[in-house]
């Protein structure tokens, strides 16, 4: 089969993929030159009754839990649509900011589903794009012939104001079906405006690619842009890769920060640096550590440091040639450095292990042995889930088995299971409720002038009492 795109995008209940739902799920099938193939997807899912969601994010979308209810797929059904007939093979997944945001939602419901969390992304020639880091390079390096959007003096690269700038028709933002069509539209745009930048980052979505440029073995500077650098040169500069980082990633080092102040600082002092609050780091003593772990997997935005050499690339970042080649030879003079940066990486310490069995979906690898029993499952309706009990190797599954069937197949509980089920489900509600409750109120107050807000508060205020659990 040839390689399509399909593009997507997602409105969630919050912003937290371990414990916020996906609410809303649209997308559009199209060819490598970006022709639609076949008709859009526009589909709720429906909030399950043990969510209480983030009251700004309904704001935003304007959908409320009733509505999904009412329209939307089940978390079962939905996951087997998107295995049968959206993340099929030869497809690249395509969004806005989705490596960092959609795609851990769509890992974490295949997670609660029954599916593999990883597969839909790599496996039988599948592969995973996001225009968000395209359009910050193109924005740096190559912006001529694309209007680029200001806002209080500051570059903002928000999908729908870079639609309005440029005459794009985007009718309802942070609505998921006209967000797509908006980034397939800005896609068209960028290749348009910008051919040979476009083709180069489209090639490096595949970590190979990104290691060619990226290369611990023959270590040189790259472009690198990336949403955590200093915003003021658009979110670019060149990098060095430093040392090894965790799982086979690389660390890289900013050369627009000469290295001599950090080279005789001792773990500690470097560790101090780098896990600084925020607060910390606004201090004008504060000693800045420019390093960060690069993912091959991420489809970075990366380039060799060539393309700076036209349309005068250098002066668009603000760095040159001189200062770049005098950081890096600081840093290949001095291993210690990179050994101390390396230990510090490997010694971060790992998040605490959360008590939700949905959350624990990084805690590790399903062992193979369990992956037929996961996958008869994920098969099998309420008649056959009543009557199954596998003996899961991974504890995790045992109990994320009754999240599973609670949700999709209710009627397949027993009475013990239901009776833990609510149990679970109370504490849940519980524990989300009393941020709930305030921010709905601090609302009230803000949008209570507004009819269409009011009753998306009240929709919410409505979804609550149906749900929080009844006390004996």
């Amino acid at each position: 089969m040839s390689q399509t795109f399909f593009f997507y995008d997602l409105e969630t209940s919050g912003l937290n993929p371990r414990q916020d739902r996906i609410m809303q799920f649209a997308g559009q099938r199209t060819t490598l030159e970006l022709e639609p193939i076949g008709e859009p997807y526009n589909i709720l899912v429906k909030l399950n009754d043990d969510t209480l969601p983030a009251p700004d994010a309904l704001i935003v979308t304007g959908i409320t839990p009733q509505q999904t209810q009412a329209d939307g797929l089940t978390e079962a059904e939905f996951a087997r649509l998107l295995m049968d007939e959206i993340f099929t093979p030869d497809t690249i997944t395509v969004g806005f900011n989705s490596i960092h945001f959609d795609d851990e939602f769509i890992r974490t419901l295949f997670w609660r589903t029954f599916n593999d969390p990883y597969e839909w992304a790599w496996r039988d020639g599948r592969s995973r794009w996001d225009l968000l880091d395209v359009v910050r390079m193109t924005r740096a390096l190559r912006p001529e012939g694309i209007e680029w959007p200001v806002v209080e003096g500051k570059e903002v690269n928000k999908l729908e104001l870079i639609t309005k700038q440029n005459g794009i028709d985007h009718f309802k933002a942070h609505d998921a079906l006209s967000d797509v069509e908006a980034l397939i539209a800005v896609t068209k745009l960028v290749k348009e405006k910008q051919p040979q930048l476009y083709a180069h980052l489209f090639s490096i979505k595949d970590k190979k690619k990104v290691a060619e440029i990226v290369n611990l073995d023959d270590k040189k500077p790259f472009v690198y842009v990336s949403g955590s650098l200093d915003s003021e040169f658009h979110k670019a500069t060149v990098a060095f890769p430093l040392t090894a980082g965790r799982n086979g990633n690389v660390i890289v080092y900013d050369l627009r920060y000469d290295p001599t102040p950090l080279l005789n600082l001792s773990t500690n002092e470097l560790a101090k640096s780098m896990f600084a609050k925020w607060e910390e780091r606004q201090k004008d003593d504060f000693v800045k550590l420019p390093v960060k772990e690069l993912q091959y997997n991420r489809a970075p935005a990366v380039a060799p440091v060539g393309v700076l050499e036209r349309e005068d690339g250098w002066n668009k970042i603000g760095l040159n040639v001189a200062t770049v080649e005098k950081h890096r030879d600081i840093l290949l003079s001095s291993p210690a450095f990179a050994e101390n940066i390396r230990s510090l990486y490997e010694g971060r310490p790992e998040f605490p292990r959360d008590s939700d069995v949905e959350a624990q979906l990084y805690d590790g690898f399903v062992p193979d042995v369990d992956k037929l029993r996961i996958e008869k499952v994920r098969y099998a309706n309420a008649n056959t889930l009543a009557d199954m009990h596998p003996e899961f190797t991974d504890e995790r599954l045992n109990e994320l088995l009754l999240h599973y069937k609670a949700r999709n197949y209710p009627r397949s509980l027993a009475e013990d299971e239901a009776t833990e089920w609510e149990k679970w489900r109370a504490a849940r509600i519980n524990k989300q409720l009393p941020a709930f409750v305030s921010r709905l109120q601090e609302l009230a107050i803000l949008h209570g002038n507004d009819d269409s807000k009011t009753y998306l508060l009240q929709e919410m205020q409505l979804w609550a009492e149906s749900i929080v659990p009844i006390e004996d």
